[in-house]
């Protein structure tokens, strides 16, 4: 065969010339580029230079750090609260305390939630603590200070008992820690909003212990691309949190003790079956969120508001105690298939109805675990049904396909989702195939209807210019 002589002009009209260039200059002996696999072609607007790496080595220690001492906070408010000592006996002191000790909390934590916000956002008018709003529609910067007061009185609030979740102030609190090195080292705009979203996965990572899920939430949900330039930097800065956290975080699954459930094709047909289902629920769940968070309460009735939607959830929590805080132990119960059909039926109708009223009421929290434990009661609930028809696979499989599919549909987010069920039970990989199956189903279902996301559907209304 006649050797055809190496031409650069045969590939340069399909070459992409990378920034950075890379160190090395010469190609394979095959001419092509290494620049034809799209996601190396360009680092974007935000050049990932020495400087930019520095910064989020800085923002992961910082997002880190800040996550020990919010999680300190809280397990210090429980403990107040419930004589609770750690998370895992927060359900049990809930449940274990009389009428009065169980209510009295959430009581507390209303006038410290009506009072503490009301007077935040009257002394801090304007200024910015939503990380979406900042990343997606501003410059990415954020108030220190409203952010601070903010994820303060967020913590204080979930540790006495309200229905929101409390990754929402190390989320907002490791944004923040990337807004300030950004500045200090003097970051390019561009640069300034990924380390934002870095830093915001670094908080969500560091106190769940999921760094792969949380950096694929960065890219799904933050910044809206799977590629190389922003996989690399938000994997980066989630391990580094997460390894930092470890000083006073477990670095074990938040969900202990769970089976690692085996496949069966009785759970792929379920699957089949509940991924509409999820995907209409999550919709119906998403546009609620949206609606009570424009028209939450405001002005001086802001004062009053928590405290009245707090003895709401208190009176439910009388008899579903599992209601009180972000709905983990929850998940964690349907998980390692306990609970009835009844219990889970409860749950899943309360969970969505108290997190509405407390957002509501104008708190402020996270809403993934809510939605998770929404998903995976969903899932328990109408697995226990399924059963009934065909037997065989236990409770906790159907509460992790549910829940995988709840989370992906609501965040719109569905390889995130998959790798935060992963991450926060270290079980699930024989339950890959229905997994994927429901939750691309119940997202795609979610997208077609609607479209929004738990983080969109709460964004402020824009400026009148």
């Amino acid at each position: 065969m006649k050797r055809v002589p190496f031409k650069r002009s045969v590939t340069r009209e399909n070459e992409r010339e990378r920034v950075p260039a890379p160190l090395l200059k010469r190609r394979l002996p095959s001419g092509q580029g290494a620049m034809m696999q799209p996601n190396v072609t360009h680092d974007g607007d935000a050049a990932l230079t020495p400087r930019f790496w520095v910064a989020i080595v800085i923002t992961g220690v910082s997002a880190g750090v800040v996550g020990d001492l919010l999680m300190i906070l809280l397990k210090a408010v429980q403990r107040v609260g419930f004589g609770s000592h750690g998370f895992d006996e927060y359900a049990a002191k809930v449940a274990a305390a009389d009428a009065w000790h169980r209510a009295t909390p959430l009581l507390v934590a209303g006038v410290i939630a009506g009072v503490g916000w009301y007077f935040l956002r009257r002394f801090t008018p304007g200024r910015k603590s939503e990380v979406d709003d900042v990343v997606w529609t501003g410059k990415g910067r954020l108030s220190f200070r409203r952010s601070l007061g903010t994820s303060i009185l967020s913590e204080i609030v979930v540790g006495l008992g309200a229905s929101l979740g409390r990754e929402a102030a190390p989320k907002l609190m490791g944004a923040v820690s990337g807004n300030v090195v950004a500045t200090a080292l003097h970051l390019s705009p561009a640069q300034l909003r990924l380390l934002v979203a870095c830093g915001a996965g670094a908080g969500f990572a560091c106190v769940y212990n999921v760094p792969l899920g949380a950096a694929l939430f960065t890219a799904e949900v933050l910044v809206g691309t799977v590629a190389l330039p922003v996989v690399l930097p938000a994997l980066g800065c989630a391990g580094v949190a997460t390894i930092t956290a470890w000083a006073a975080l477990p670095d074990h699954a938040i969900y202990v003790d769970i089976p690692q459930y085996a496949y069966a094709p009785r759970l792929m047909v379920w699957a089949l079956i509940i991924g509409p289902i999820v995907g209409v629920v999550a919709t119906v769940y998403v546009r609620l969120i949206g609606l009570v968070s424009h028209y939450r309460i405001s002005g001086r009735w802001a004062l009053i508001a928590p405290l009245v939607a707090f003895a709401v959830l208190a009176v439910a929590g009388l008899r579903y105690p599992l209601l009180y805080g972000n709905g983990s132990d929850i998940a964690h119960l349907a998980f390692a298939s306990g609970g009835t059909l009844a219990l889970f039926v409860g749950l899943m109708v309360l969970k969505p109805i108290v997190t509405l009223l407390c957002l509501g009421s104008g708190a402020t929290g996270g809403l993934f675990t809510p939605v998770l434990s929404t998903g995976s009661a969903l899932g328990a609930a109408l697995g226990i049904l399924w059963t009934m028809a065909w037997p065989g696979s236990p409770i906790g499989a159907y509460a992790m396909i549910g829940a995988a599919a709840m989370i992906g549909a609501a965040m719109q987010a569905p390889l995130a989702a998959l790798a935060l069920v992963l991450e926060l039970t270290h079980s699930g990989f024989g339950l890959m195939v229905p997994m994927v199956i429901a939750t691309v189903i119940a997202t795609a279902i979610t997208r077609w209807i609607d479209g929004y996301s738990i983080y969109s559907a709460r964004l402020s209304a824009p400026a009148h210019v």
